[in-house]
């Protein structure tokens, strides 16, 4: 019976939360960067 939104195999849901960890780490990591090469631009 499935649910909908949550897959039955929870090896899917381990794989998508991994895959959600992955970006999000990658997010704060791309925007640092971004924010510390904007301030390297300025001159600070």
């Amino acid at each position: 019976m499935p649910t909908g939104l949550l897959p039955d195999d929870p090896v899917i849901l381990v794989v998508v939360l991994v895959l959600l960890a992955l970006v999000f780490f990658l997010y704060l990591l791309l925007r640092r960067t971004v924010l510390e090469f904007r301030d390297g631009m300025r001159g600070k």
